[in-house]
């Protein structure tokens, strides 16, 4: 059923499972060597930017990357982080003080995990913790395309150790794709439109990444002193199974869907009739579970 309105928390949920199998397992093994190899008895200070509502912690616990660890997570929207510090203190082993502030400690026999949650604006933490150089693995995933890499990065970096690790996850990489297609041509337009409005994007005045984030992530990052270790794609692709969707899926596309519409409102390269009724259609072939949905991503793990 088409939603009546539309959640970001709800929507960062739905995509979690898409997320856990789209990951470029190559550069997750990288990851996972590297952090294996490490030699610090101390336990990882980890640094996620951009965290939403926990997501890539729950997966790192999930798949067991490390033991011991002290983990720094910031977002903007204290909504997010709300939903971050509910969905971690369910988790087993998950432990909180009272009320709604203070760090979640997560053990079990084999981890020891230290969770703040922060929310506050990036260049507001990267100013505060200027000069510090005390993580050990800086982590943002689905957010570099949102942020203007060349201004970002080397401050970004400057909170790392020297040798300091940093995975960069689902940065967006220029394609868009629907099936089956509903008219070849403004299926095309819409996609380049679409592309165009994050090209033209400004997030508090500043440009971001693009939609063409993953492909030109590997300049700024030599800029900035970064070696990358291991890159690979970590493209969506969403279809219906024989019992339809999976999980929340089918909501997921919904709200892309919403998203291109309302991104392309009122843009010179499009019919506004006709953008209404390509995303009514699309929002038909999700509910009849017809639509199939791609979208093309990079993955980087590396070290300063």
């Amino acid at each position: 059923m088409r939603p009546a309105n539309y959640s970001f928390t709800r929507y960062l949920a739905a995509k979690k499972d898409l997320d856990d199998r789209s990951l470029n397992r190559g550069v997750w093994e990288a990851l996972a060597r590297a952090v294996q190899e490490r030699r610090d008895p101390a336990p990882l200070r980890v640094l996620e930017v951009g965290c939403g509502i926990g997501t890539m912690l729950e997966r790192l616990l999930a798949w067991g990357l490390w033991g011991q660890a002290a983990y720094t997570a910031i977002d903007l929207d204290p909504a997010n982080l709300a939903e971050a510090r509910r969905r971690l203190g369910g988790l087993a082993g998950a432990a909180a003080p009272a009320g709604e502030t203070g760090p979640l400690l997560i053990t079990d026999r084999s981890r020891e995990v230290r969770v703040e949650l922060e929310t506050i604006d990036l260049f507001e933490f990267i100013q505060r913790e200027r000069g510090r150089a005390s993580w050990d693995l800086l982590i943002a995933h689905a957010f570099l395309d949102l942020m203007d890499l060349p201004a970002v990065l080397p401050p970004l970096f400057s909170l790392l150790r020297p040798g300091g690790l940093f995975y960069f996850t689902l940065n967006f990489d220029g394609a868009t794709i629907f099936e089956p297609a509903l008219d070849p041509d403004l299926d095309r337009r819409i996609e380049v439109c679409y592309h165009d409005t994050m090209d033209q994007r400004r997030l508090h005045g500043r440009p971001t990444g693009g939609s063409r984030t993953g492909r030109r992530l590997f300049q700024p990052l030599a800029a900035a002193g970064a070696r990358v270790v291991a890159a690979g794609s970590s493209d969506w692709v969403v279809f219906p199974g024989p019992e339809g969707y999976p999980g929340d899926e089918a909501y997921f596309l919904h709200f892309i869907i919403d998203t291109m519409d309302r991104a392309l409102e009122g843009h010179p390269g499009l019919d506004p009739a006709a953008l209404k009724a390509w995303a009514e259609a699309r929002h038909g072939q999700i509910e009849a579970g017809r639509l199939i949905y791609l979208a093309h991503q990079l993955d980087f793990f590396g070290y300063i």
